[in-house]
């Protein structure tokens, strides 16, 4: 089956809901082990789900360019320092 945009395939819902992607589909868009299903006007839009490697989703902005091992030591290393310094503190 062909449409206006590209090829189409029927494919079978087992009684548990899943369904095989056809080989053709997983290769031509990179899908691996998960998919975002979006409902449209048009009906279910299917497309690979990001990488965490590859992308901070909503929150890319906000780290920049750190890794999220990074992002963990800076925040143990405040945290240490935080602790420190209320360690210091006279006790009443």
């Amino acid at each position: 089956m062909a449409s206006a945009s590209g090829m189409t395939s029927v494919i079978k819902v087992t009684k548990k809901g899943q369904a095989t992607i056809p080989k053709r589909f997983r290769r031509k868009f990179g899908i691996e082990d998960r998919v975002v299903f979006t409902e449209t006007v048009q009906g279910l839009l299917v497309r690979p789900a990001p990488k965490p490697a590859d992308d901070y989703g909503s929150l890319r902005g906000l780290f920049g360019t750190k890794t999220a091992k990074e992002l963990l030591a800076q925040a143990r290393a405040q945290d240490k320092a935080r602790e420190a310094r209320l360690m210091k503190r006279p006790r009443k």
